[in-house]
């Protein structure tokens, strides 16, 4: 299994919290999805904002989070702002 790290936009903090959740590997997160990866990292820590959401998608997608499509990001944003 491929360390979360090697996935673009994952580092050591975002890695750590996706561990701390039960997310130990890309394999896994690609599996979880980013919107379910994001609902355990909320629960774990209700201060993880939306910019996380948006990461986690990037690094799925492989592609930097700031440069997800538009309409992705406008999911997102409303899926985020639903768990509120």
């Amino acid at each position: 299994m491929s360390e979360l790290s090697t996935l673009r936009n994952i580092g050591g903090r975002i890695e750590k919290r996706l561990k701390a959740v039960g997310i130990s590997s890309a394999e896994e997160l690609k599996q979880v999805g980013s919107k379910d990866a994001f609902i355990r990292l909320k629960a774990h820590d209700p201060s993880v904002c939306a910019v996380y959401l948006y990461t986690l998608e990037g690094a799925i997608s492989d592609i930097e989070y700031n440069q997800l499509p538009e309409d992705v990001r406008q999911d997102l944003k409303d899926f985020s702002d639903r768990l509120k």
